[in-house]
């Protein structure tokens, strides 16, 4: 992959997972975390070519300039995101799968100073809360989460949370909530927003309402579908056409009608009455 277009997919996957991020130039120029990671990529060459010296030179300036310490050894992969990045550490021979996503804080060490593999291993969409610690050579497989503060020493298998100190595994997914989280991201596309924070474990009430309303959708829709193919059928002929796409651009006009009429209230009380 060129650099133009590496740069692109991390700009893409920081919009992705950063509702805060308003535009290309705001996160190439503030966003510490991804220059970080492009610093990285530079002093990572020159540590293989074996220009140590300017390898942790350049990653020394990388600390001071964004607050971020990864060393020029560390292995990284796509799409990686750090989230704040005031405070991380990474260690050498740390070594990370692609999506995933660090906040600050956090903490890839080692629990020894022999030689060799010291530092954890993360596979693919792994996620480490603000302030954990993931000590030692173990391994994040794909999909695994850490929560805030926790202190990580041992394995963690896919697709579990794990908290506390020491962590320790909290939620284990079934193939019900995989295929729930599944079915609910898939109705979220079709309906034209941001399928975020919508899977069937998500303590927000809010995430909850939003996941029970995609699952009501998704079974009238298979209701509806059951009944056109019965007619057709028995030779009917209904449901023959294909339901238009939702215009979400009618609701964000409504939503922002709304906004503007909301601020015009506030701008015409007078406190004084």
């Amino acid at each position: 992959m060129g650099v133009i277009a590496r740069l692109k997919d991390d700009i893409a996957s920081i919009y992705h997972r950063d509702p805060a991020a308003n535009g290309t130039i705001e996160i190439l120029f503030n966003y510490p975390g991804m220059q970080a990671i492009w610093i990285h990529r530079v002093s990572n060459k020159l540590w293989v070519r074996n220009w140590r010296l300017s390898a942790r030179c350049l990653s020394t300036f990388s600390r001071w300039l964004t607050g971020v310490e990864i060393h020029p050894g560390a292995t990284i992969g796509d799409r990686f995101f750090i989230d704040h990045g005031m405070g991380v550490v990474i260690g050498e021979t740390a070594q990370i799968g692609n999506d995933c996503t660090l906040y600050h804080g956090v903490t890839l060490g080692g629990t020894t100073w022999q030689a060799g593999k010291r530092h954890p291993t993360l596979g693919n969409n792994v996620v480490i809360g603000a302030g954990a610690k993931i000590l030692g050579p173990i391994t994040m497989n794909d999909g695994a989460r850490v929560g805030s503060n926790s202190v990580v020493v041992k394995d963690v298998p896919a697709d579990t949370t794990v908290v506390g100190i020491p962590g320790r595994v909290v939620a284990t997914p079934s193939a019900q909530s995989k295929e729930t989280s599944q079915r609910r991201t898939e109705m979220a596309k079709k309906y034209g927003f941001d399928a975020y924070a919508v899977s069937p474990d998500n303590p927000d009430p809010v995430a909850n309402a939003i996941g029970q309303m995609l699952d009501h959708m998704h079974l009238m829709d298979s209701k509806v579908q059951e009944v056109c193919q019965a007619v057709q059928n028995m030779g009917g002929s209904v449901c023959t056409e294909k339901l238009p796409e939702l215009d979400v651009e009618d609701f964000c006009e409504a939503e922002l009608a709304a906004a503007q009429k909301r601020q015009k209230s506030l701008d015409e009380f007078d406190p004084i009455i």
